[in-house]
């Protein structure tokens, strides 16, 4: 089966994507915490899985959304967990009792039948870090929380067999929404989050033979709409609206092939 991935749910309420490496026994990381306990249970059993049968989890940045329940998920399961050190300083430096492992820019993470290779990203959080995923001969590329792209984000994202990139918020819609001035301000800013516009843009300069599949994450739930978001995707990559898979902030994605 390869490598495998799902999106466990996508938004402003909370992040969690499933990445499966087959092997003699399957090894399953959790990217992103963001769902409470019994959300995390729920949602995990809908893949005939339990919070146990997660072997580890990477978290991204500190933002509740993707932080969530993931130090009661480590202590109470005795789950790893790789995060930056920013991202712990600004979590206010929870005990792990252990579990807890550094995560950097460009330093590879060895799982086993899993590498993990975080890069950071602009975002307004401390250390923030996103990442790609291999098994050696698939590549997974996980990018939830982006301000703009820089040459060093692409860098990290050739050659993907799979993305979920944000595609957070419909420029038109943001500005005539009801977010005060200066929210408007941090979502479409440097720091903020990813346009329908600039993640096609993105999907354009990343597109190659070899990608099977672009899935759009961290939809707005005020400031986007999945039609908009296939729209802006397709019309960038030449190809049809439904080839465009949409995660859902409930629903998530079913299971994908890297």
């Amino acid at each position: 089966m390869g490598l495998r991935f799902r999106s466990l749910g996508s938004g402003s309420t909370g992040n969690a994507t499933l990445v499966e490496a087959d092997g003699l026994t399957p090894f399953r990381l959790l990217v992103d915490c963001g769902l409470g306990s019994r959300q995390l249970a729920l949602r995990l059993a809908e893949s005939d899985l339990q919070p146990e049968d997660i072997d580890a989890v990477f978290i991204t940045h500190e933002h509740g959304d993707h932080v969530g329940c993931v130090r009661t998920l480590a202590l109470r399961h005795r789950i790893p967990v790789w995060m930056s050190q920013g991202t712990h300083a600004a979590m206010g430096l929870p005990d792990f009792d252990g579990l807890l492992h550094a995560a950097a820019d460009g330093k590879a993470i060895d799982l086993g039948g899993l590498e993990l290779l975080p890069f950071a990203v602009p975002h307004d959080a401390r250390e923030p870090l996103q990442l790609s995923c291999t098994d050696g001969s698939a590549k997974l590329g996980i990018l939830t929380d982006l301000g703009h792209a820089t040459p060093h984000v692409m860098a990290h994202l050739h050659t993907c067999h799979a993305l979920l990139l944000e595609t957070n918020h419909d420029t038109g819609l943001l500005n005539q929404s009801a977010y005060p001035p200066f929210l408007k301000r941090r979502v479409g800013g440097d720091l903020g989050h990813l346009s329908n516009a600039a993640a096609a843009e993105m999907a354009c300069a990343l597109m190659h033979d070899g990608l099977k599949h672009l899935v759009a994450a961290h939809l707005s739930a005020q400031n986007n709409r999945p039609d908009l978001v296939r729209q802006a995707l397709s019309d960038a990559l030449g190809c049809n609206s439904g080839d465009i898979v949409v995660a859902g902030a409930r629903s998530g994605t079913p299971w994908l092939q890297a």
